[in-house]
């Protein structure tokens, strides 16, 4: 099977790297044992940035390895250390190529060297133990997942970029003449569809230095789809000018230069977007006897219809140095009318499932379901092992209104609630009996207080402070505890705890103390 080396269409599968997690870790040294949280945050995954080369001519790379994929981000580590970032992967692409998805929606145009596309994000880095402390929550006994990276396949087609365009039939003489006036050497025969890729040459007419492209011959009905030219017709559509190459010395009988250029006109109208391209007429091969007879009868025809017409031929090079100033002309008149810009970074942000707000919900036959962004994200970002890191989702999710939406919508105890799409949800049963609020309730860590229904010693110190208002001028903390208890049956004999515990009746939440 033969080895292609010219490739202007492949379908590549791109997967960016996923971020580090984020990791829960507690400060220890000597005399010091509980320091405070230390995890550190993990690095963020590596991105697939497409980016203009101009030494690529071809997608032939992604032809033979269509699947690339970025490094992950590091896991974070104990010290307040961060974990490394993952290497992003940069895909060398030619200059003219688009990229689109496999449905035809195009996400961006690489047109100018070093132009950038990131076509797929890496993931972010969990959050460690130490970045989501607060003054509410001073020693989390939980840390964040790092996100997984984008993931899609992406069509990358290549358009060359070319300042003209040279359209004819087969062995009109294209290739001789791209040969001549450049330093392009494409292979040349004498048999049609000599040229089965696109050849790009680079022409000098004094100052200016312009591209010429040899597109594969035409022929009629190509625009359907007959021959190559359906394929290679769209490397002409960013050419500033177009130069009809027609042979003049064939011999096929039909044939005459005006019908094979009224054919070509036929078939670039109906491929269509090239009407208001500049067109130049070149009539190849006068060196051949007949073909210099024929030239002189239709070059008036040709030029009464306001074509520049120029007999030239590409083997014996006369009539070029007039055609190559003649093109030269025309791509300083492109020029100076096009707006001069600079390199540019794309990057893709897809938008958010929910296309505005933060998040929606939506009533279907499984339950209540919940899309947008940040759920989502919250979503991948939690250890559903860790009882406070679950808390901590609740609080977030609350937060953000959705458990005030679902009341409004009419959602019951019970319900299921179903956060992410159909293919990869996460489903909760609603309880709107429990107060959201984690980071406001005083706990021990790695405990989420919603989850027990028991809490003596909380309660406990509630109704001491509650009584506290009323204490006798003599009466001390420990006075109101015990009449307290007495109130409930208690012993009313002398109370038996460790001081500084969670039963000590003088245990103050404010207390250094007590919180070490």
């Amino acid at each position: 099977m033969a080895v292609p080396t010219f490739v202007d269409k492949v379908t590549l599968h791109v997967a960016a790297g996923r971020g580090g997690h984020g990791v829960a870790s507690v400060h220890r040294e000597k005399f010091k044992p509980l320091g405070g949280p230390d995890g550190g945050n993990g690095g963020p995954g590596g991105s697939i940035i497409l980016r203009v080369d101009p030494d690529v001519t071809t997608l032939i790379d992604y032809h033979h390895s269509p699947k690339r994929r970025a490094s992950n981000g590091g896991q974070g580590a104990g010290d307040h250390r961060n974990g490394a970032h993952g290497q992003d992967l940069v895909l060398p692409v030619p200059d003219g190529t688009i990229v689109s998805l496999r449905d035809g929606t195009v996400l961006g145009d690489m047109l100018g060297a070093g132009t950038e596309m990131v076509v797929a994000q890496g993931g972010k880095g969990g959050l460690g133990n130490a970045a989501l402390a607060s003054a509410k929550r001073k020693a989390p006994g939980f840390a964040l997942l790092g996100e997984p990276g984008e993931e899609l396949e992406i069509v990358l087609e290549l358009k060359v970029v070319a300042d003209i365009g040279l359209v004819g039939f087969p062995s009109a003489g294209k290739s001789s003449l791209i040969a001549s006036i450049s330093r392009a050497r494409p292979k040349i025969a004498d048999y049609p569809f000599t040229t089965l890729v696109p050849n790009l040459g680079v022409v000098r007419a004094g100052d200016t230095t312009f591209t010429v492209a040899d597109v594969p011959g035409l022929i009629e009905g190509a625009a359907e789809g007959r021959g190559l030219g359906h394929d290679f017709l769209r490397h002409i559509e960013r050419c500033a000018a177009l130069l009809h190459v027609i042979d003049t010395a064939n011999i096929e009988p039909g044939r005459n230069p005006v019908d094979d250029l009224d054919i070509m006109e036929g078939e670039l109208q109906r491929y269509g977007g090239l009407e208001d391209r500049p067109r130049l007429v070149a009539l190849n091969k006068i060196d051949v006897p007949d073909g210099r007879d024929i030239a002189s009868f239709v070059v008036d025809e040709l030029r009464e219809r306001g074509l520049e017409v120029f007999e030239v031929s590409a083997a014996s090079g006369e009539g070029m140095k007039e055609l190559i100033f003649a093109m030269a002309r025309i791509v300083q008149a492109a020029r100076a009318e096009k707006p001069h810009t600079e390199a540019t970074r794309i990057v893709i942000r897809p938008r958010s499932a929910d296309g505005a707000d933060d998040f929606t919900v939506t009533r279907t036959g499984e339950g209540w379901r919940v899309r947008g962004e940040k759920p989502e994200r919250w979503i991948r970002q939690t250890d559903f092992s860790n009882e406070e890191a679950v808390g901590f989702l609740a609080d977030r999710l609350n937060r953000l209104g959705v458990e005030k939406r679902l009341g409004e919508l009419g959602a019951v105890e019970g319900d299921a609630i179903l956060i992410g799409a159909e293919d990869n949800s996460v489903v909760f049963d609603y309880r709107p009996e429990l107060d959201a609020g984690a980071g406001e309730m005083l706990g021990r860590r790695g405990e989420d207080q919603r989850l027990r229904e028991d809490r003596p010693a909380n309660q406990r110190r509630r109704d001491i402070a509650e009584a506290l208002e009323e204490k006798g001028e003599n009466e001390t903390r420990a006075d109101v505890a015990r009449r307290l208890d007495q109130k409930r049956g208690g012993s009313s004999g002398p109370m038996s705890y460790e001081i500084g515990s969670a039963e000590d009746p003088d245990w103050n939440e404010s207390d250094p103390d007590a919180q070490s």
